[in-house]
């Protein structure tokens, strides 16, 4: 299960854990303009885990999910 919300300044997508235990903790996606958030709470230390992803990484990601193993370079994005 997931829910979007559009804020001010950003879209918040969080992704929900479902199915047979044991489940993992909600994920929760910033999408800002300059950069994307990926948090989740880890119970480990009591806090909220936080890794923040360039557009040119997010770009990368996105083409990653596509292809085979191997090292990859992508041409720079043209505005």
């Amino acid at each position: 299960m997931f829910s979007i919300e559009h804020e001010f300044d950003s879209t918040v997508i969080t992704l929900v854990d479902e199915g047979t235990a044991p489940l993992g903790e909600d994920v929760i996606i910033n999408a800002f303009e300059e950069c994307v958030t990926i948090e989740q709470y880890d119970p480990r230390t009591d806090g909220m885990q936080k890794i923040t992803l360039s557009m040119a990484q997010l770009r990368d990601l996105r083409a990653a999910l596509d292809l085979p193993e191997g090292v990859y370079i992508q041409p720079p994005e043209s505005k």
